[in-house]
C-alpha cells in the first residue's frame, strides 16, 4: 500500500523568515526511500488554533502527519498537547524518559532539571516512543483514525538524528514499496532546452518517471523507481540512466554527486593533478567551492583575488600592455591571469574569472554579463567567452563559477573547452 504524507512545521520563526525550513526538504527527501510520497508541506505559527486548523485539513488528505517543533519545555511549545487534543490522545507521564532528561541536564549541562522539562516527558498514551541522544525532547508516533502522526522535535540536527534512528523504521514497517531515485547531473542546456529534446520520452513515462530541476547553467535529471524491493528498483531505473546518459553525451557530468566542484575533485584526484585559481568578477567563489570539499588540499594549491587591475599586473604578472590594449575584461587578460596564477602557486592547472557582474558596465563599456573563463595547461592556455546578460550579480558570479568548473572538467576528460 502506498502512503502519502503531509509535513508540518511549527513555528512562528519559520512563517518571519527568521530560519529556513530545512526540515521539511531533509524529511521529504528521506521519505521518498521508505515508499511514502509527499504531497504537502504546511507551516504553521506557535498558535494552537491554527495547529488544530492545519492538522483538522491533513487527517483528511493523508494518512502519515510528521510535526517538526514545538516539543520544547516552553510555554508556546504546544504541538504535542495540541494534537493529542485533535486526535484524542490523553497524555501520559513517562518516569523513565523524565530520568533521563535530568540526567541529560546533570551531565551534559551541570545543573538541575528546571521544573518546565517535564512536560517533555508527557508523551501520548500508547505511542512509539523515539529517543533523542542529542537533545531533552523525545519524539513519538502513534495511530489514530487510520492516520499515523509522527512528532519529530525542531532543532534541525536533532531531528535529522531522529528521523533516521527512529522515525524512518517505523515507516518503513507501514509500506511494501520503495522508492529509489537516481541523479543524472548535466551542464550547458537549460531546462527549456532539456526538457524539449526528452519531452516525448518524459510524457510517456510513469513508473520509472523521469523530471527536470534546474540551478544556474545545469540541470538535474532525476529518474525515479517504485518497487517491492531495493534491487527491483535499481533493475528498472538502470536502463533508463544509461539510455539518458548515452543520449546526453558531453552534457552529463555526474551520477548522484553535488556539484561540478565534486566531479572535478574526483577527476583531479584520478588523474594526479593540482589546480589554481585567478579570480576577479567571482571574488573567490571557485576557490570557496573547491575548498568547502574534504580533501581539497591534495588538489587545490592557491589563487589570488585579483580585483584591481594593478593586481592582475603586480600579482598575478598580466601585463601592462595587454591591461592597456584589451582591458582587465577580455579574452587575452583571462588567459594572462590563468598563465599568472599557475606560474606563481606551480600547479598543473589554472583556470581564471574575468568579467563584469554589474550593476553597471566597466570603464571600458564592457556590458554586464560578458565574463571570460582562461585556461592555462601544460598544453597551452584556452579561453572560453561567457555571455550571460543583464542579470543579478550574484546570479552572474554563480554561473561564472559553474563554467570555470566545466572547463576545468572538460579539460580533465579530453572535451573541447567550447560548449557545443
Amino acid at each position: 500500500m502506498s502512503h502519502t504524507a503531509e509535513i508540518i512545521a511549527v513555528g512562528t520563526e519559520l512563517l518571519l523568515g527568521n530560519i529556513v525550513n530545512t526540515n521539511a526538504r531533509d524529511i521529504s527527501q528521506a521519505l521518498s526511500a521508505v515508499g511514502v510520497n509527499v504531497f504537502w508541506h504546511t507551516v504553521v505559527g506557535d498558535n494552537p488554533a491554527r495547529l488544530r486548523d492545519a492538522l483538522d485539513i491533513a487527517r483528511k488528505r493523508a494518512d502519515v502527519i510528521i510535526t517538526t517543533g514545538g516539543l520544547g519545555p516552553t510555554y508556546d511549545d504546544l504541538t504535542k498537547q495540541t494534537i493529542c487534543e485533535t486526535f484524542g490522545k490523553p497524555l501520559v507521564l513517562h518516569r523513565d524518559i523524565l530520568d533521563g532528561i535530568r540526567v541529560f541536564f546533570e551531565k551534559n549541562v551541570h545543573m538541575k532539571m528546571p521544573s518546565n522539562n517535564v512536560q517533555q516527558a508527557e508523551l501520548p498514551e500508547g505511542c512509539t516512543v523515539f529517543d533523542n541522544p542529542v537533545g531533552t525532547a523525545p519524539g513519538c508516533a502513534f495511530e489514530a483514525g487510520g492516520v499515523h502522526v509522527l512528532m519529530l522535535p525542531g532543532p534541525p540536527f536533532e531531528m535529522l538524528t531522529m528521523l533516521r534512528r527512529c522515525a524512518l523504521p517505523y515507516l518503513r514497517g507501514l509500506s511494501s514499496e520503495v522508492i529509489v531515485s537516481h541523479d543524472i547531473m548535466t551542464f550547458g542546456l537549460g531546462e527549456s532546452p532539456m526538457e524539449e529534446l526528452l519531452r516525448e520520452k518524459m510524457s510517456h513515462m510513469e513508473n520509472p518517471s523521469l523530471a527536470t530541476y534546474a540551478k544556474p547553467s545545469e540541470v538535474r535529471l532525476r529518474a525515479t523507481a517504485k518497487a517491492a524491493s531495493q534491487a527491483e528498483a535499481e533493475a528498472m531505473l538502470a536502463p533508463v540512466v544509461k539510455e539518458v546518459t548515452a543520449f546526453l553525451g558531453d552534457y552529463v557530468y555526474g551520477i548522484d554527486i553535488p556539484g561540478l566542484e565534486n566531479a572535478c575533485m574526483a577527476l583531479l584526484k584520478e588523474r594526479g593533478r593540482t589546480f589554481a585559481t585567478a579570480e576577479s568578477c567571482t571574488g573567490g567563489r571557485v576557490a570557496e567551492r573547491i575548498t568547502a570539499l574534504p580533501g581539497a588540499s591534495a588538489v587545490y594549491r592557491g589563487g589570488v583575488v585579483s580585483y584591481w587591475t594593478s593586481v592582475k599586473a603586480d600579482v598575478l604578472g598580466v601585463p601592462r600592455e595587454t591591461l592597456d590594449t584589451y582591458g582587465a575584461v577580455s579574452e587575452q587578460t583571462a588567459k594572462a591571469m590563468a598563465e599568472g596564477a599557475r606560474r606563481i602557486t606551480g600547479a598543473d592547472i589554472a583556470v581564471s574569472v574575468t568579467g563584469v557582474a554589474g550593476p553597471d558596465p566597466d570603464e571600458r563599456g564592457v556590458p554586464v554579463g560578458i565574463v571570460y573563463i582562461g585556461l592555462a595547461t601544460p598544453e597551452g592556455t584556452f579561453c572560453r567567452p561567457c555571455d550571460f546578460g543583464r542579470r543579478r550579480r550574484d546570479r552572474i558570479q554563480d554561473l561564472s563559477s559553474n563554467h570555470a568548473f566545466d572547463v576545468l572538467r572538460r579539460y580533465l576528460t579530453g572535451l573541447p573547452i567550447l560548449l557545443p
